[in-house]
């Protein structure tokens, strides 16, 4: 069987790729930026990569063309596909029915932290023998790839994305997964380029609750209001609750980060790690108890947990330089942005605390949140925000007028040579550097430990 998939160099179809491969399809796929590391990674597995999307391409006559929802009507691939009555279908339907289909799907959803629990869940689980497969939206350190098939029959962890299908299918992604244990993580405001409100999110959070078996179960953040409106539509699935008064909750942390995993009050574990911040203890919480669904002790669990090694681009260590440490997270919600200084406050105490922000997710670019943003920097010390003035990136707001009310604190720049110049200029030893972007941020990071060199 032959599938040629369109958008391929992404994350998610990517890893779809990659999957495919290795359940034995000839995988074949296009994208309009073929370049490494993900075009040497899909290479390297014998899978051959077309730039662009030109016409042509249907002479390779695959048995269903995947489709990506980056790729949109008026694409020249799409149009020809379209006129000759070809057989397409989403990525994320196609998983559904190829992959997930027959394996205890545990699928991860939520505004923030999707990835990181995802990668947790998966490493829980391949600690305790299980040999899971996942397709994850980021790179988990302990396993070095987004995505793997996993042992047949074996679990398969899911990151669940409530961002719309393809251009044919205006549902959220995650409906397709069909899990048998789904962790509500959490829910806000975003991707304000489909959604029109908060309201309208909970709707698809709703409709994935509704494809939960009744012997499946939910991992509900207790703290969500926003969940709490969405199982109250209905829900028909066992529900554990993580974070509140009641369920999973986390013990105070020590010295050293470390701390007791409860359930219903009880001890269960204890998990000792130097991951920054409450907000990864609320996600570790979330994947030890839908571990437990699956069979895992949560001793076992929260014993795995110590050896997780994170996610890349989520607080990574990119380098340090005269006594100057600089980071790179992928942080673009407002939230994301303030529990991430948090956290990093947390571990560095009184030391100086640069943020360095490009606001180019859809919902950003926008300028839905921009009012939000002095408020989710006010832990940093000093600010350096980016924004372009031209290009798919660039910014329909004034970045210097958002930040305005930070003062001195906050500068703006349009130009990234310019703001690694500032970074580099105001930086001394001691100080802890944070790169806060959900794209490539035109290498800013090698820019500033160049120059701090």
């Amino acid at each position: 069987m032959h599938i040629h998939i369109l958008g391929i160099c992404g994350t998610f179809m990517g890893g779809i790729a990659a999957i495919a491969r290795a359940a034995g399809w000839r995988v074949t796929g296009c994208d309009a930026n073929v370049y490494p590391p993900m075009s040497t990674q899909l290479e390297h597995l014998g899978i051959e990569l077309l730039e662009g999307y030109s016409a042509e391409q249907v002479g390779l006559a695959p048995d269903v063309f995947v489709i990506g929802n980056v790729v949109s009507r008026g694409n020249p691939l799409i149009e020809e596909i379209l006129d000759r009555g070809l057989p397409y279908v989403s990525g994320p339907q196609w998983v559904g029915e190829h992959v997930l289909a027959h394996r205890h799907v545990l699928a991860v959803a939520g505004t923030h932290g999707k990835t990181t629990t995802a990668s947790m869940l998966a490493w829980i689980l391949e600690a305790a023998g299980r040999s899971p497969g996942f397709l994850i939206g980021g790179v988990p350190e302990n396993f070095g790839v987004s995505a793997r098939l996993g042992a047949p029959e074996s679990c398969f962890v899911i990151e669940a994305d409530e961002y719309d299908t393809a251009f044919f299918d205006k549902r959220s992604k995650f409906v397709h997964y069909r899990p048998r244990t789904a962790i509500l993580n959490n829910l806000e405001y975003d991707h304000a380029d489909i959604f029109a409100d908060l309201a309208a999110i909970e709707t698809q959070f709703h409709h994935l609750v509704r494809t939960v078996p009744r012997s499946g179960l939910l991992v509900v953040n207790a703290g969500e209001d926003s969940l709490k409106r969405v199982l109250a539509r209905g829900a028909w699935s066992r529900t554990e609750w993580f974070g509140g008064a009641a369920g999973w909750t986390a013990g105070p942390a020590d010295a050293c980060g470390a701390f007791e995993v409860l359930r219903g009050g009880q001890p269960v574990g204890r998990i000792a790690w130097d991951l920054l911040g409450e907000h990864n203890r609320q996600n570790a919480l979330a994947a030890v108890a839908a571990a437990a669904d699956v069979g895992v002790p949560p001793g076992e669990a929260t014993a795995a947990l110590g050896a997780f090694r994170s996610v890349k681009r989520r607080m990574q260590l990119r380098g340090a330089v005269r006594g100057v440490t600089v980071y790179d997270d992928f942080a673009h919600h407002p939230t994301a942005i303030r529990t991430t200084l948090a956290g990093l406050r947390a571990k560095v105490g009184a030391a100086r605390i640069f943020a360095v922000l490009e606001p180019r997710s859809n919902t950003m670019k926008l300028g839905t949140m921009k009012a939000a943003l002095p408020d989710s920097l006010a832990i940093a010390d000093r600010v350096f925000g980016f924004g372009a003035r031209a290009g798919k990136d660039a910014l329909g707001w004034d970045l210097a007028e958002a930040l305005a009310p930070l003062g001195d604190r906050a500068r703006a720049f349009d130009d990234i040579d310019a703001l690694v110049a500032a970074v580099v200029a105001a930086a001394r030893a001691d100080d802890h550097i944070v790169i806060m972007s959900n794209g490539g941020f035109g290498g800013v990071h090698e820019k500033i430990l160049a120059a701090l060199g």
